[in-house]
């Protein structure tokens, strides 16, 4: 999950001036995660770096809970979001070292009922397509699945749903993130292994490198003592928001970790797959991270800059990057209210970890800048004063999407809804993977609600034509949509698209995936 603005900014910002600062010193840290509270007003921060085989920082910042206002520590757990894809991957594996299965395997030689948008897709599909977003199918194809939380989507329902999707670019040609085919890697985890994708993860991955305070969604109660809140930051506020909820299984991102675990995490690819004393036991071979740390998907490399950049592109369950003659391996992570940013950078032996506990309505979290900071001044950079200038973006940012959104808000303030024939529009419809949604007059006005994701209910207000705004109920994210009927010739709504209204609506709102159809 989550969202663009994140890499947008981050290409913002490599291109430009850099006005030379040596390592930060652990009180260098310090003061880069307070001005990152007082910045931002972000509830809690957790900040660890490992370097040359020892962590030589871990430590917490600001409060696990603004209303609770308990200090988080090097044992808060936050939700690492999609850099759980990097254990999914890891899961895989060691399956293919057991020989359970191999990289180019077809997926549907071990599930037979995963099926994608045509026969030769399916039939060929292998391991890697899974991991390494080249399906062919557009940004978030199927996330409105699982978000917002509380849907009842299950795991056979998201092996079927791709048939249903029409492809945005030709089959392994065209980087377009995904989360749906890593919930997809994970049922595969279970079916090879003969056990839950999440029991696999706890024995072959968190056990042996020592990952007690490690856990998954279904499971926080285990250490719900030191566990983080999530927080949406709105209006300036903090607000203490719910633990998102994983449908499936964890594979795409419902992790939960701290700062201590993962720091024995990136030692471990550090190390190319070695661990423990003396680094006597090995997790996966140099081979296997070889095949990780490899680009499968290249993305569009803009040249030069900052970071003297020559390549960038997708591996499994990473993004690769070179930055001044070192290759990087890195991954974002960012659901409601929590976020995370790792980066690896092997030549140096050094690992950097960022954990929030706090995300504004946009999906924005300055995880990015905080671990850029501390690793361009391991990379000898001058100081770019990264969090300032993020602040500064972001909030011009939000600026334009705010006059964007009221614009919207405005029309619809001063529209004439008088003469809008309000039964023409109520109605059941449907959509071929995101099932029924219905259309329902209240108190004179028509409403919207979807039987399966239940927080996708909200008020329609007429905006222009047979077009309607939605202000959802559920606002820990700015997802508020446009419905847009299709009307026969005389005038009955017969068929439903949509689409976000906010410029910078997080993708895994795929609103434009669907396609109702009136059965009602």
């Amino acid at each position: 999950m989550m969202n663009s603005k994140i890499l947008v900014i981050f290409f913002f910002l490599v291109f430009g001036f850099h006005p030379s600062f040596g390592q930060l010193t652990t009180y260098e840290v310090d003061e880069l995660a307070d001005l990152t509270i007082s910045k931002f007003n972000v509830a809690g921060i957790a900040i660890g770096i490992v370097k040359d085989g020892k962590v030589v920082h871990s430590r917490g910042y600001g409060v696990k809970s603004a209303k609770e206002k308990e200090t988080v520590d090097e044992q808060t757990q936050f939700g690492i979001a999609s850099n759980t894809k990097a254990f999914t991957t890891t899961a895989l594996t060691i399956l293919v070292e057991q020989g359970k299965l191999s990289w180019e395997d077809k997926v549907v030689s071990y599930i037979p009922e995963f099926k994608m948008y045509n026969s030769y897709i399916t039939e060929n599909f292998n391991v890697q397509d899974l991991l390494t977003h080249r399906s062919g199918l557009g940004l978030g194809a199927g996330d409105l699945m699982f978000i917002p939380p509380g849907t009842d989507f299950t795991i056979e329902d998201i092996l079927t749903s791709f048939q249903h999707f029409k492809p945005q670019s030709a089959f392994r040609t065209k980087y377009d993130y995904d989360n749906l085919l890593y919930l997809v890697a994970g049922e595969l985890v279970a079916r090879v292994s003969g056990i839950s994708y999440e029991v696999f993860v706890n024995e072959h991955i968190l056990n042996p490198l020592g990952m007690d305070n490690t856990s998954f969604r279904s499971s926080l109660s285990i250490n719900a003592e030191n566990l983080s809140t999530p927080h949406l930051l709105k209006n300036d506020q903090l607000i203490p928001i719910p633990h998102f909820e994983q449908i499936g299984n964890s594979a795409a991102g419902g992790i939960y970790s701290s700062l201590d675990d993962l720091c024995q995490w990136m030692m471990v690819h550090l190390n190319q797959g070695k661990f423990g004393e003396n680094l006597g036991q090995q997790l996966f071979t140099a081979e296997s991270q070889l095949e990780v740390w490899k680009i499968h998907t290249p993305y569009t490399t803009y040249p030069g800059g900052r970071y003297q950049m020559h390549f960038s592109g997708y591996g499994l369950g990473w993004e690769l990057i070179d930055i001044r003659g070192n290759m990087v391996a890195h991954h974002g992570g960012l659901i409601p209210g929590m976020a995370s940013k790792t980066i690896l950078v092997p030549d140096l032996n050094l690992g950097i970890i960022v954990l929030i506990n706090t995300s504004d309505e946009f999906g924005f979290s300055p995880v990015e800048a905080i671990a850029y900071s501390i690793m361009d001044s391991y990379l000898g950079l001058e100081n770019y004063d990264w969090i300032n200038k993020t602040h500064n973006q972001v909030q011009q940012s939000l600026y334009e999407t705010d006059s964007v959104t009221n614009a919207v808000w405005e029309v619809v303030e001063s529209a004439n809804s008088s003469s809008i024939a309000i039964q023409n529009y109520v109605g059941v419809y449907i959509d071929k993977w995101f099932g029924k949604v219905e259309v329902f007059s209240k108190n004179g006005e028509l409403w919207f609600r979807s039987y399966r994701s239940p927080k996708l209910n909200g008020k329609m207000e007429f905006y222009k034509a047979t077009t309607f705004a939605i202000r959802w109920e559920y606002q820990d994210m700015n997802a508020d949509a446009f419905i847009i009927f299709g009307l026969n010739e005389e005038g009955i709504a017969k068929t439903i698209k949509m689409k976000g209204i906010s410029p910078e609506i997080d993708f895994s709102f795929d609103f434009q995936d669907l396609d109702f159809i009136r059965i009602k």
